[in-house]
């Protein structure tokens, strides 16, 4: 049972739906309220504010993926989390709801024990939104007269990241301390200049901080992914820059935003979440993913045995048929050979220390 009575507003036309629905929730310990409609619903918006919304998909006159859309379009209610609750499970269906905006998806008939687990996993993900959100409103007031401490509590609220990540992945400590050194290396190879070399040290970490939100029978499966699991693993991305948001005052957590939801993307323009191509991909964003595959090839998989650091350097700059190095921004893959007897020794010397500091 959560500490604190987290709110959920539960959108069906059905009349039994909703009653199932409330019944289980408030067994959990969650406050609820009930809309028969969307339309509903939105009117409900203007007097109580819910932590999340759980809206049958398909519904009379505003379906739930529109109402997903529409209040995922409004800035008033853009990090409302939203799970849909549908009889279809479809590959269509989820990218029908996932172009809407929703955080997670729900099948019918309802699963006690999948409702309960998908619910905590959304709200605590709210939660982590909402910490940043509320350090960030705090600090930017006094951003003018304490520069120097404003740095100091974005610093810790990325830590605070990065440990709930952590939590998520033991691998994942060692993984991150080691990406920061792999992306200051290449920035100095490329002539980006301290100030850049320090920022992306920092923010690159937080790449995989959308990764809280995945649920762990996924995460943590060892084999390879079905497809509708890739799907879901695949908006880690998008919960990423979800968490740390948009707009940021602080330039290290702009650029977590901007490598979090970019880390994926290809230079051909064949990767995810946006398929974006070239120079539409931020500089950071194509920093991180050479140094996110080199880190991916030399480490233990469930699926696949480390490789040592030639291996991976030859695939990144031959390519293995999953690996090409038209993945890679062409600047960047011309550093690597420069940067690459540095990325050996972190991998070499970093694995279960603290993070260190810029």
């Amino acid at each position: 049972m959560p500490e604190q009575r987290s709110m959920i507003l539960i959108v069906d036309d059905e009349g039994s739906s909703r009653r199932l629905l409330t019944a289980l929730l408030q067994n959990d310990g969650y406050e609820t309220l009930a809309a028969s409609s969307a339309q509903e619903a939105l009117a409900r918006l203007q007097d109580r504010r819910p932590d999340l919304i759980l809206t049958d998909g398909m519904m009379p006159q505003i379906s739930g993926f529109e109402l997903a859309a529409r209040l995922k379009a409004d800035s008033r209610y853009a990090n409302l989390p939203i799970i849909i609750v549908t009889a279809f499970d479809d590959r269509k269906t989820r990218l029908h709801a996932l172009e809407a905006g929703v955080d997670d998806f729900l099948g019918k008939p309802i699963d006690r024990a999948e409702l309960r687990v998908r619910v905590r996993n959304i709200l605590r993900l709210k939660e982590y939104s909402d910490r940043i959100r509320r350090n960030n409103e705090t600090l930017e007031i006094t951003v003018r007269q304490r520069t120097a401490q404003l740095h100091d509590s974005y610093l810790q609220t990325i830590n605070v990241l990065l440990r709930a990540a952590e939590k998520k992945d033991e691998e994942t400590g060692a993984h991150i301390q080691r990406i920061a050194y792999y992306c200051k290396e290449l920035a100095q190879q490329l002539g980006m200049g301290t100030d850049f070399a320090d920022l992306i040290f920092v923010a690159s970490p937080m790449h995989d901080v959308g990764k809280i939100g995945i649920p762990d029978p996924i995460l943590l499966k060892p084999g390879p992914l079905d497809a509708a699991e890739w799907v879901i693993m695949r908006t880690h991305t998008t919960l990423g820059a979800n968490i740390i948001g948009q707009h940021n005052v602080s330039p290290e957590l702009q650029m977590g935003w901007e490598i979090a939801l970019g880390h994926h993307e290809r230079w051909d323009g064949s990767g995810y979440p946006f398929g974006r191509k070239g120079d539409e991909i931020p500089l950071s964003a194509r920093m991180m993913v050479l140094a996110d595959i080199y880190d991916a090839l030399r480490s233990r998989r469930p699926y696949k045995e480390p490789l040592d650091h030639e291996r991976a350097v030859d695939i990144i700059l031959k390519g293995d048929g999953r690996v090409k190095p038209e993945h890679f921004d062409p600047d960047i893959l011309a550093a690597f050979p420069r940067a690459a007897s540095t990325f050996a020794e972190c991998y070499a010397a970093l694995t279960d220390c603290d993070m260190p500091n810029v």
